[in-house]
């Protein structure tokens, strides 16, 4: 298994952006895929970017063209960034980390954006 820490979150405003960030606690370099999810209240947890291995990316539609999923190998680390921030992304945003054998989630963290 692998630990994963997120943080970034916060409150802001509706147009701005942040930055989420997932430590892990080991090498993810051949982790065959990170993903974020996020879950609003009193809805389920819902798959907002995923990034694989050899680098292919899949966004929820909902997202398509203001987030971005990256990874720094060298750092252990995958990233968020989200930009255009609408009310309806305020949501607890969760790392994962998922292969044969492995399905770790992080803690999450709160993302507010007001209107």
């Amino acid at each position: 298994q692998v630990q994963l820490v997120e943080s970034g979150g916060g409150l802001v405003q509706a147009g701005g952006s942040l930055r989420l960030s997932c430590a892990a606690s080991r090498s993810i370099f051949s982790i065959n895929v990170m993903g974020w999810y996020r879950q609003a209240p009193g809805k389920q947890r819902e798959l907002v970017a995923r990034l694989t291995s050899g680098g292919s990316t899949n966004y929820a539609d909902s997202v398509k063209g203001r987030f971005t999923i990256s990874r720094d190998n060298a750092k252990n680390t995958v990233y968020l960034q989200m930009n255009s921030l609408k009310p309806e992304d305020t949501a607890v945003y969760y790392c994962h980390a998922g292969d044969s054998g492995i399905s770790s989630w992080g803690q999450g963290t709160q993302v507010t954006v007001s209107s």
